[in-house]
Parts: structure tokens; C-alpha cells; sequence
């Protein structure tokens, strides 16, 4: 399985409030992100159907760490 990078561009209030938010549930920002996105599919699968792929939205797919 791949793992891919994204930039977004975040309004610099957006990204102190999600890093709060990310700190207080013991996440890093990229972490609490991922939980949202694996969340936001969740919830649309159950809405409309499952989309084609190999891994459920609950897997939580970590990169393996650089050694």
C-alpha cells in the first residue's frame, strides 16, 4: 500500500484551532486529520454505499516510520 502526501492551504486560525483540538486528544495535527477524513468516508459510505477499495475507512493506516 502507498502512502501519499498532501498540502492544503489552512488559514493560519484554522490550523491553531485544529492543533488545539489535535493536542487535547493526544494527536499530532497530521493524526487528527486522518481521523477526520477516515470519519468523513465512514459517514458518506453509510449514506450512500461503499466506495471501491481495499481498506476500510476504520484501518488506521499509519507510514511506516524512516529509519
Amino acid at each position: 500500500m502507498a502512502v501519499k502526501s498532501v498540502s492544503i492551504r489552512i488559514e493560519e486560525e484554522m490550523l491553531h484551532k485544529i492543533g488545539f483540538v489535535a493536542d487535547y486528544e493526544g494527536r499530532s495535527v497530521n493524526s487528527h486529520i486522518l481521523v477526520l477524513i477516515r470519519e468523513s468516508i465512514k459517514a458518506f459510505e453509510e449514506q450512500h454505499g461503499s466506495i471501491a477499495g481495499e481498506i476500510e475507512p476504520s484501518v488506521n493506516v499509519k507510514p511506516a516510520r524512516k529509519s
